[in-house]
């Protein structure tokens, strides 16, 4: 009688534990340097089996050619797109010498924080600067925000890890990296980790489209395959809900694909696999980008992001519904005429404007609310000829999602107008 008491109690306090709301916890990870082109033709096993809980799909890197977030498809600057679901007009990150990073663009780490304090976050990657300079731990532009896991800088340990010139070293420490990731992830369990592995990005410089490059990405494939057990062991022994996304930074040249940092094509051909439930049709129908992982974190850990912000996201979410995306706009004489792709029939659309920029020295932007129609009316004429300015900042309010868009007159870039 004592052990069927014992056992009732036993399936009793199972069953509580399991009716609680499962804990939202994601890891992404950035595998440098892989263009669309080359990550299917290598055709991924682990990434695949991922991609058959939730998805695969292009994702555009690089920013709207020709326009004013054109950005450079170079590895910092990618990573802090993802970072920031800004492109580089906003968060200054320009090259890998991150000399300038503007963290009034914050990042998905501090929004974290920022809503939940006692959240647990991690970052397993070969590159320090990752920690140091993208997200800024420990600094105080970036509100003090510190890692709680951290696993990085084996590039420095030239006595572990000796360089050489077949780059074998980098091999060697991407296996620690994921390795120790996988580990973290099942034993500690961070509430949103970054996993950064780079030998990829080794191999095309220096072979280009070849063997080692492959091979080099079947490595890759397999220290996802490590860390997706880690979470699974995670969703079957514990109430969490887990989303893991593998991105890449950049592409590569046609030619011989040992470059990038252009705006070429294949250069700007990233892609996105994920285990997501519930993607839209922007993902499905290879619309997203890069930044668009940020806000897609954000919803499925129901993340509040301040309206300032908000305001400046570049991404929209690749999870869940959505009202409107691709704004674009046009102005001649004092008008301006916003359009947009809507998503859905019913609803309308707020569309307010700044003639400032403050938001990017830590100052406000005073938005007016212009005009409000209806979302299927797909687009809108705005008079801001009582504002007049170089610069005009649009912020468009729908049911589901918001969306951003400037408008720079005489091609004057952002920093010129402001």
């Amino acid at each position: 009688m004592k052990h069927l008491i014992i056992f009732c109690l036993s399936l009793f306090a199972a069953s509580v534990l399991f009716a609680q709301p499962k804990t939202k916890k994601t890891v992404y990870i950035i595998i440098d340097g892989i263009p669309a082109d080359v990550i299917e033709k290598v055709n991924p096993v682990h990434m695949n089996e991922i991609a058959k809980a939730g998805g695969y799909a292009h994702a555009m890197v690089g920013g709207e050619k020709n326009g004013y977030s054109q950005t450079p498809t170079i590895s910092a600057v990618g990573y802090n797109s993802i970072l920031t679901g800004t492109w580089v007009n906003k968060h200054n990150v320009w090259d890998n010498d991150i000399q300038d990073p503007n963290y009034n663009y914050k990042s998905i780490f501090r929004i974290l924080k920022e809503n939940n304090p006692e959240k647990k976050i991690g970052i397993f990657s070969s590159w320090t600067d990752n920690r140091t300079r993208l997200v800024g731990d420990d600094l105080a532009a970036t509100g003090n925000i510190h890692f709680d896991y951290k696993f990085d800088g084996l590039e420095l340990d030239t006595v572990n890890y000796p360089h050489d010139k077949e780059s074998a070293y980098m091999h060697n420490i991407d296996t620690k990296v994921a390795e120790v990731a996988a580990s973290s992830i099942k034993t500690n369990a961070p509430d949103l980790s970054w996993v950064y592995l780079e030998y990829t990005d080794d191999m095309g410089h220096k072979y280009g489209d070849s063997p080692q490059f492959y091979k080099a990405i079947k490595y890759a494939d397999d220290y996802v395959g490590q860390i997706w057990q880690a979470i699974q062991y995670r969703e079957k022994n514990f109430n969490e809900d887990w989303l893991i996304i593998i991105t890449t930074d950049h592409g590569r040249t046609a030619e011989t694909g040992k470059g990038h940092g252009g705006q070429s094509d294949r250069e700007r051909a990233g892609w996105i696999f994920t285990n997501a439930k519930n993607l839209n049709g922007y993902f499905k129908n290879n619309q997203a980008s890069i930044v668009d992982i940020f806000p897609t974190i954000a919803r499925f850990m129901n993340l509040q992001i301040p309206l300032e912000t908000a305001r400046e996201v570049d991404g929209v979410p690749l999870i869940g519904a959505l009202s409107l995306t691709n704004a674009a706009a046009q102005y001649k004489d004092g008008i301006i005429t916003i359009g947009w792709q809507a998503k859905a029939k019913a609803g309308s659309v707020k569309i307010w404007a700044s003639a400032t920029n403050n938001y990017k020295e830590g100052g406000e932007d005073k938005f007016e609310l212009l005009k409000t129609v209806p979302l299927a009316d797909k687009k809108a004429t705005l008079n801001v000829k009582d504002m007049p300015s170089a610069f005009y900042k649009l912020f468009l309010q729908g049911p589901d999602n918001n969306l951003n868009h400037w408008v720079i007159l005489n091609n004057k870039t952002a920093d010129k107008t402001n």
